[in-house]
């Protein structure tokens, strides 16, 4: 159904609907040495030898043929520069083989109008595209201009039809282009062989491409669930575009935040909106809706020892709908399918994106890979292997609608599903959610939420559910996630006044009744077209994740398993939504698949441990990853709280207490990790007091652990990644 945000009245519904929703949860209030600005110090290298090799490089620009430097001459810029005069450049990449050429004045040169000159503001207009003419020998390119650098014989520089090459030698005292510092010092390690176990940890389930809007946000088209998720996870201009003020998105003072609209229903709450360099208000663990997984957070969880990485596009069409109209989006793509699809695309254009300030093509530690084999490679080299995956309920587009009498309606086929299991795999995608919060034509949403995600399934399906008492009461000592959840009988929030009622009209009469004492399960089974769905996802060898299925269909998964020879794995990545039994966790271990815990801190994680261990496979290391949900809309872990050991900067991973003697036998050098700061604001943050405020915490995660439950906890952490790879050779090699 298409949704008539002209009708303010359903617009009210649909922002009751999004109390506590969340894309994956509940909404809940729960390199070695680097400059001082992020990135890597700026000194003298040896002269380039390929047109990538001068990123984050310090130069001096000689023009061949006069062998004048580039320099300035009171405020001209010139071409026949004596080399004691001229100008120091810091090589900022933007894309492969494109660079911000940074002075020490913090101004980049640029062109316009056929003149060169200076801009403060990263742009179009001072971004350069290298051509490589012969070794060590190139044209500067100004794309936006259609011109190229150009010294004149008499020393004048401007933008010309024909270019002058360049060589670029080797300078120092550069000033080095603003960025986010990983505050780690030393190098990560290495494998040490693709026939060894991975030492690592595996982070199973993250939304990193939420709210990433295009490499340059110039263009809205979804991904921010209708543009209320601030912040992008890269921009070619770095950090001061990535992650500067809200105020566009959330309005001034923060007074349109979507958050403070929708998910907590206290309209005018203001925040600070000042992003890059103060941070003030954002990001936070309990800051939904703005960008925790800036790239260069992600690279301070490596280097600790990330060495799986989940990430999947994902998306609730209804909170999009909600979003794009409170944030003034109207053009913003709300179609589940759509939106997980350019997410995915752009974890790719964050792969060149690394490469390009890595030093070119495949040297990024950022990688998208597409089997376990690959992984470990790409592991062995000390870098990321990272796993695409889609989350969201209409996969394969397989929506539903009803009729007053029941009947449904199916935005999918067979046929349709073969499509684009095909186009998906051919993507890159690896891991899927059959199931996610609303009804689908492949069956029923597990609930864990009774109400809000009631009336959002609503407004998507035209039916509420249809319930039955969870088995057991739904929770206690037979459940190892709690099943359903206690439903209400009216519209959250509502009550007789004349919205509520103008509400309640809308819906054609009121909304259902249910038994008040008993959790609610839903009915809606698995289909045949959902039963068609997940055989095909088997056969194709997809991971596939049984998190936000009903419990009945979880259960129909794991026996549908059971037929494969062997049998096929399974992965619970983030809390069992809608439920897992004690007896089907068991199963899910039992057949070579994975429970890992939901955004826990150090805590969280040692008391997760204590839960698993009963059922945890006898004579299998004990191995612990998470999934954090990070920037999937829903909070992240909070402070330990009082009476915990503290964590003190700086402190050593691999090494010291707690730690034995497998990390040295490995090879495993220590490294010094020191609160995350941001010298040009001042602006730390200590894991302490500000939680998992942003993914760079995952570092000061690992001592939390550490802390927390000494070596055992620590070693099961550095088993996840190993314990992963496992399950997933299961699938492909069958």
């Amino acid at each position: 159904m298409r949704l008539d945000f002209a009708q303010p009245v359903l617009r009210f519904s649909l922002l009751l609907s999004a109390i506590s929703l969340s894309a994956c949860g509940p909404f809940s209030s729960d390199s070695g040495n680097s400059s001082s600005s992020g990135s890597p110090a700026a000194s003298a290298r040896t002269a380039p030898e390929t047109k990538y090799d001068l990123a984050n490089g310090c130069y001096r620009l000689q023009a061949q043929g006069s062998k004048g430097f580039v320099g300035q001459s009171g405020d001209a810029w010139v071409g026949n520069a004596v080399a004691a005069k001229a100008s120091s450049f810091y090589l900022k990449p933007t894309a492969l083989a494109q660079y911000l050429l940074h002075d020490t004045n913090s101004q980049m040169l640029s062109g316009q109008a056929g003149a060169i000159g200076s801009v403060a503001r990263a742009s179009d207009a001072a971004n350069w595209t290298l051509a490589t003419v012969r070794p060590g020998q190139y044209t500067l390119n100004l794309s936006s201009a259609g011109q190229f650098l150009a010294a004149a014989s008499n020393g004048a520089l401007s933008l010309a039809a024909a270019p002058t090459i360049f060589s670029f030698i080797p300078a120092t005292g550069c000033k080095a282009y603003p960025e986010i510092s990983d505050d780690i010092d030393g190098d990560t390690y290495r494998g040490q062989g693709t026939d060894k176990p991975v030492i690592g940890f595996a982070e199973v389930h993250t939304h990193m491409a939420m709210g990433h809007e295009m490499s340059d946000g110039g263009k809205l088209v979804g991904p921010a669930a209708g543009g209320t998720m601030y912040g992008q996870m890269f921009h070619r201009f770095g950090v001061p575009h990535a992650m500067e003020d809200c105020k566009d998105w959330h309005g001034e003072n923060g007074f349109r935040d979507p958050e403070a609209l929708i998910l907590d229903m206290k309209p005018l709450t203001m925040h600070e909106t000042q992003g890059w360099p103060t941070f003030v208000s954002w990001p936070a663990y309990d800051s939904q809706l703005h960008q925790a997984m800036y790239y260069k957070w992600v690279e301070r969880a490596w280097k600790a020892g990330m060495r799986i990485m989940v990430s999947e596009g994902t998306n609730i069409a209804a909170l999009c709908e909600v979003g794009r109209a409170g944030v003034l989006r109207p053009d913003a793509d709300c179609n589940d399918m759509s939106v997980g699809i350019k997410q995915v695309k752009y974890l790719f254009d964050l792969q060149n994106y690394v490469d390009a300030q890595e030093g070119g093509p495949g040297k990024g530690w950022f990688r998208i890979v597409s089997s376990p084999a690959m992984a470990r490679e790409v592991i062995n080299e000390g870098k990321l292997a990272v796993v695409a995956g889609l989350e969201f309920a209409n996969l394969f587009d397989c929506t539903v609608t009803f009729d007053p009498l029941g009947n449904e309606t199916r935005g999918c086929t067979k046929e349709s599903i073969d499509k684009q299991i095909d186009e998906v795999w051919q993507l890159g995608v690896r891991e899927l959610f059959p199931y996610h919060d609303v009804n689908s034509a492949l069956g029923g949403t597990g609930i864990f939420n009774g109400d809000a995600l009631n009336l959002v399934g609503f407004v998507g399906t035209h039916q509420f559910w249809k319930t039955y008492d969870c088995a057991d009461t739904g929770e206690g000592a037979k459940y190892f996630y709690d099943a359903g959840a206690y439903m209400t009988t009216a519209i959250p929030g509502t009550g007789s006044d004349p919205i509520s009622s103008a509400v309640i009209g809308l819906l054609q009469g009121p909304a259902p009744t249910y038994p008040a004492d008993r959790r609610q399960c839903n009915s809606r089974g698995m289909t045949d077209l959902g039963e068609y769905a997940v055989q095909k996802l088997m056969k194709k060898k997809f991971i596939i994740d049984i998190d936000h299925a009903e419990i009945s269909i979880k259960q129909k998964m794991l026996d549908m398993a059971k037929l494969q020879t062997p049998s096929y794995p399974m992965i619970s990545a983030h809390g069992g939504h809608g439920g897992i039994s004690l007896a089907q966790a068991k199963e899910i271990l039992d057949n070579g698949g994975l429970i890992y815990p939901f955004k826990p801190n150090g805590k969280g994680h040692v008391d997760f441990m204590k839960k698993l261990k009963p059922i945890w496979p006898a004579g299998k290391p004990m191995a612990v990853g998470y999934g954090m949900d990070a920037n999937g809309i829903a909070d992240r872990a909070p402070p330990r709280g009082a009476g915990s050991k503290p964590v003190k900067y700086p402190f050593t991973l691999f090494s010291g207490p707690d730690w034995g003697d497998r990390y040295a036998k490995a090879g495993i050098k220590p490294l010094r990790v020191k609160l995350q700061t941001i010298p040009e604001s001042g602006k730390t943050w200590n894991i302490d007091e500000v939680g998992t405020a942003h993914y760079g915490m995952v570092a000061d995660y690992v001592e939390e652990i550490r802390l927390e439950g000494g070596q055992e906890a620590v070693d099961a952490l550095y088993n996840s990644a190993e314990a992963y790879l496992q399950m997933w050779e299961r699938i492909t090699n069958r």
